[in-house]
């Protein structure tokens, strides 16, 4: 399949799911959905265009935290990215892991570095941060500046 009838595809099959398409470049674009929307257009991505995740990476936007949803179809060298946000302080979304294992691990991280919680996971026990870090701080956040680093500290993290 063609890069210009897979985006056409996405735009018709999730026509009531797509917000937006950044057509970046001739090798990547950018979809924006709605985030109740991702495991049918992430499913469709993996299991049907047969694309490979790559990886997710979120971010705190100050008002919404937003996470990017990495795919490549290979055949036709196209990265594509899914793009959901989500609006403070309701930061939680369906898990990928159900669809595709490969999102295990970077849903822990963003969960723990973010506070993202993301429904139907597995086990969304610690991967980077020490036993001892204190629940409910998230050193990727813009807020975590603003919390109290003396305490960490004193804690011996």
């Amino acid at each position: 399949m063609k890069r210009e009838e897979i985006l056409h595809n996405l735009r018709k099959i999730f026509k009531d799911d797509v917000i937006e398409v950044v057509d970046k470049s001739p090798k990547r674009v950018y979809i924006e959905i709605k985030h109740e929307s991702l495991v049918k257009v992430a499913s469709y991505i993996f299991k049907d265009l047969k694309a490979r995740f790559n990886t997710a990476s979120g971010v705190d936007m100050r008002n919404h935290m937003e996470i990017l949803y990495h795919f490549l179809i290979e055949d036709i060298n196209l990265l594509i990215s899914l793009r959901v946000k989500l609006q403070k302080p309701k930061l939680e979304i369906d898990s990928l892991v159900p669809v595709f294992e490969g999102a295990n691990w970077i849903e822990r991280e963003i969960h723990e570095i973010l506070g993202i919680n993301f429904k139907g996971h597995p086990d969304l026990k610690r991967l980077l941060l020490p036993d001892d870090w204190p629940e409910g701080v998230y050193p990727l956040r813009r807020d975590y500046k603003e919390w109290d680093k003396n305490a960490i500290r004193d804690r011996g993290v």
